[in-house]
């Protein structure tokens, strides 16, 4: 078996943004508690707080949030996959970044008491 993992809900609902792979950052992105602002020679992904993106934005809202318990040592492998492979198991999509501390997990708000199930499940455990 794989890691057994501690993580926690964040609570609020969650949007990933599609912005021009050149447009500059806007300043409603880097607002919240909880942002990630990504570029790529493609696009410009932003996820942040649902209730602050503007209208007009390519968006999908409605995700909550997981964060798992790091900070995890880059030595480490396989920490992601075995907090995933339960989700995977239960059809349970998912939206994954990592950043130098850990790991965050979004997931489809109406998938989330299912998520939660299959993680308890795995042996992962919910810490407020």
């Amino acid at each position: 078996m794989g890691h057994r993992l501690k993580f926690r809900h964040l609570e609020g609902i969650w949007a990933v943004c599609r912005l021009g792979a050149e447009e500059e950052i806007p300043a409603w992105a880097g607002r919240g508690r909880f942002v990630s602002i990504t570029r790529t020679p493609e696009e410009l992904s932003v996820v942040c707080p649902a209730q602050q993106v503007p209208e007009g934005i390519r968006v999908q809202a409605g995700w909550a949030c997981l964060q798992l318990a790091g900070p995890f040592d880059f030595a480490l492998t396989g920490i992601l996959a075995s907090f995933l492979q339960p989700l995977a198991e239960a059809s349970v999509p998912i939206f994954a970044l990592s950043t130098f501390d850990t790991d965050w997990v979004l997931i489809p708000e109406e998938h989330l008491s299912r998520a939660l199930v299959a993680l308890r499940e795995a042996g992962h455990e919910l810490t407020v």
